[in-house]
């Protein structure tokens, strides 16, 4: 085992000073639980300090103060366990400590210690034991094993979450996947939409135009393939389209404050949707026909059908946000009138401008972004017959199968990257390849053929690598290694370049970064007071999803500063459990949406359909809702939940309930510097209580199931109970539905067994611990038949 350095504390006070010092430092009490998983090496990350608090005065004692059972944190399960105070008022506590494992464990274990132990997992306890040191969701991994795994002695009631999830993570906006995938499997929609507007007003175009980076994280990765996100939030988005009069409403009331939002794009719309949201003024100047941004004019009608775009910005109109689209900052209104007459305003004007590659005849070349917005014009006249795309990513996918379905004779696509560097997504180079888009890989851009004014084609040459050590884009190339590429029309698609001149040069000069951007703060916030950018025009060139995270960032900051500080409310889950759909998530093959034949595509119709009725709920239940599906170990945590005992720690007191069910782990609730010093205990009178536990050996601690209960009866009939289930849930469950059914109803094997079933009715439970609801059902049967 690894030495550590040890510290001796003399006070609760000080044994909490010595926690908040630097470094990794946890306690030692009775030491039963640490020192068994120090010695087997079973965590990630050990601590620098061990800091014995053995010999705190008075810490273990156990007495009776003005009718509440007090005892020490530093009690041992045995003092607990043969106290004649504990027996004669708390005896299901008693019971409880008892039940803990051989006589040595009792005699060494703390009551403090046994309420913070940490989890009884098998993929915890024994990670080298399947093949290979597993690392799971509880010690920060991504996903727990028992949901592919052997789940014996796992949660029947969902599971926990442990940190974010990595499709959550992937996902620049946030969003929280697993909780609204969760409310399309049980059917509610409207969750799932509420859900998602928290952070992404615009599903419903986002979902046809991301490259959804969530779906690289998915962990039915390493099963068969992801989740098809995109295609279920597709589906949500159409479900909100339809639902717009429930998403998109004017505000309740008014603050009297105005916000302008320079720029119409995602990150605008966005910024948009949450001001007027929280009750601002909101004006919307874009120098386009309409707003939108790229959605509206970057992205092809085969990808992104316009009349969806149309439709959030009305929504959005609708609420109450003024559209001045046709005006020109810079030209039709000068920022600083804006700023004069609003009380904050927001930048969002992407990055429309073609950046100058210093190519020899690039003069003679086509913007790719130019020739996706004029693409109608093309439609009215012939494009040329042999079409070269420069450019990997998904611009450049645009473009190329636009060019093919245009009518070109041949579309070749060049680029730096590797076929598997490439930017572009998977799918979308598959469907360049399918319409017969030729793509040549690793090659960069030497200088422009050329014949008076007409191209005639590319001088490419190798590139040997596109980054350097360090990640940052740097392409090196092999000038010996030179090839033409005959074309009769480049398009350049390698990016895009941001235009601060609409701002003036004193505005320009006070807001730009040496990058040429728009430069803001973590909080999306300018140097300029009051003023914040968001997009493109503060990152560069990215895609939509991110844009808008910034105009939602921008949005609650902006609201802050304007003196209304948004508050967020995030429960999603009804009673905190995380579920997943057993036989869904061993479906390793992803639902897929339905495509058009390629000889029915077109400019003008979109490629996919939405899934039919009831495939989103079917992909949705392929997720395995990742979390910790372990069961919390403690049984004196159940057992002090049933007799609402209360907490007391070096800085506050709190109930047993909300201790020992907000988080994961207990030890989570804790503050940096704060211990737990003593339990108290209400003395209970006319309840007939218990702590019933079914275990594999009586010499083994860890519940299968257990049931701390408090029952009282009148004339036969039940006139109070509290029922707090272990060993089923990632924390001791309360069986409320059972508990108010007992109520009035006659004390007998019917209603023993109702009761029951209603405890159970909420059960998930996984293939291999089917049997844990029925064990439960009998221990709880058994505790209320014991009532006479």
């Amino acid at each position: 085992m690894k030495n550590f350095e040890y510290k001796r504390a003399e006070s609760f006070e000080q044994a909490g000073e010595m926690l908040a010092e630097k470094g990794k430092n946890v306690l030692i009490a009775g030491g039963t639980d640490l020192i068994g998983s120090l010695k087997d090496r079973i965590l990630p990350e050990y601590p620098d300090a061990l800091i014995d608090i053995k010999r705190i005065p008075g810490s273990d004692t156990v007495s009776v103060e003005d009718g509440v059972l007090k005892i020490g944190a530093l009690a041992t399960l045995t003092q607990v366990a043969e106290s004649s105070e504990t027996k004669q008022f708390a005896p299901l506590l008693a019971e409880a400590a008892k039940s803990v494992a051989t006589p040595l464990i009792r005699n060494k274990g703390t009551i403090g210690g046994n309420v913070c132990q940490d989890v009884r997992c098998w993929f915890y306890r024994y990670p080298h034991e399947t093949g290979g040191r597993l690392i799971c969701a509880r010690k920060g991994g991504d996903q727990c094993y028992a949901c592919q795994g052997d789940s014996r002695y796992h949660s029947v009631f969902g599971g926990m979450r442990a940190h974010a999830n990595p499709c959550s993570v992937g996902c620049p906006a946030g969003t929280d996947i697993p909780a609204y995938l969760q409310k399309i499997r049980e059917g509610n929609w409207d969750a799932a939409a509420r859900i998602v507007l928290r952070v992404n007003p615009l599903p419903m175009l986002t979902s046809r135009v991301c490259p959804h980076p969530c779906q690289k994280n998915c962990n039915q990765r390493k099963h068969g393939e992801s989740v098809n996100i995109h295609c279920v939030e597709r589906s949500l988005g159409d479900y909100i389209l339809k639902n717009m009069h429930k998403y998109y409403r004017a505000p309740d009331s008014e603050t009297g404050k105005s916000v302008a939002i320079v720029g119409g794009g995602p990150a605008g719309l966005t910024a948009a949707y949450y001001l007027r949201g929280q009750g601002h003024r909101v004006t919307v100047y874009d120098k386009m026909e309409e707003a939108g941004g790229v959605l509206m004019y970057g992205i092809p009608e085969y990808r992104l059908p316009k009349h969806y775009v149309r439709a959030v910005v009305k929504a959005i109109a609708d609420m109450g946000v003024e559209f001045r689209c046709g005006t020109e900052v810079g030209r039709d209104i000068k920022i600083e009138e804006i700023e004069a007459s609003n009380d904050s305003v927001f930048l969002d004007t992407g990055a429309w401008k073609q950046p100058l590659l210093g190519l020899d005849g690039e003069s003679l070349t086509q913007f790719g972004l130019n020739f996706l917005v004029e693409v109608k014009q093309f439609m009215r006249k012939q494009i040329d017959k042999n079409v070269l795309v420069c450019g990997g990513g998904n611009v450049a996918m645009d473009v190329a199968l636009t060019a093919v379905r245009l009518g070109a004779e041949k579309v070749t696509l060049v680029c730096l990257e590797q076929r598997e560097e490439m930017p572009a997504t998977e799918e979308e180079i598959a469907r360049a390849l399918e319409e017969g888009v030729e793509i040549i890989n690793g090659r960069g851009l030497s200088k422009v053929i050329y014949e008076n004014d007409r191209v005639v084609g590319m001088e490419t040459n190798r590139c040997l690598s596109v980054r350097d050590e360090n990640g940052r884009f740097h392409p090196t190339y092999d000038d010996s290694d030179l090839f033409t590429l005959k074309s009769d029309c480049v398009i350049l698609a390698t990016g895009q370049k941001v235009d601060l001149d609409f701002l003036g040069d004193k505005f320009k000069d006070e807001v730009k970064s040496a990058r040429g951007l728009i430069e803001v703060g973590e909080h999306n916030e300018t140097r300029k007071p009051g003023v914040y950018a968001g997009g493109d025009a503060a990152t560069g060139p990215d895609i939509a999803i991110r844009a808008i995270r910034a105009g939602g960032n921008a949005a609650k900051n902006i609201s802050s500063y304007l003196g209304f500080p948004v508050h967020e409310c995030r429960g999603d889950q009804d009673d905190g459990f995380l579920r997943f759909d057993r036989e869904g998530t061993q479906a390793h093959q992803a639902n897929r949406q339905r495509e058009l034949p390629v000889s029915q595509r077109t400019l003008a119709d979109e490629d996919e359909y939405s899934y039919e009725d009831g495939t989103a709920e079917k992909e949705a239940k392929r997720c395995m809702n990742c979390g910790c599906y372990a069961v919390n170990p403690s049984d004196i945590a159940t057992a002090l939940m049933a007799l609402d005992a209360t907490v007391v720690t070096t800085r506050r007191r709190v109930k047993a309930k909300d201790f020992c069910t907000a988080a994961l782990r207990v030890s989570d609730q804790l503050l940096p510097s704060e211990v737990i010093e003593a339990f108290e205990v209400p003395v209970v009178q006319g309840a007939v209580m218990h702590y019933d536990k079914f275990r594999l050996r009586k010499s083994v601690d860890f519940a299968i199931v257990s049931v701390a209960s408090l029952y009282r009866a009148e004339n036969g009939r039940f006139t109070g109970a509290r029922i707090v289930l272990g060993g089923v849930a990632p924390v001791p469950l309360e069986a409320k539905e059972a508990e108010g059914y007992l109520i009035g109803k006659p004390v007998g094997k019917e209603t023993a067994e109702a009761a029951a079933k209603l405890a159970t009715r909420n059960a998930v439970p996984f293939e291999k611990n089917q049997y844990k609801v029925n064990e439960l059902e009998a221990v709880l049967k058994a505790s209320i038949l014991r009532i006479k």
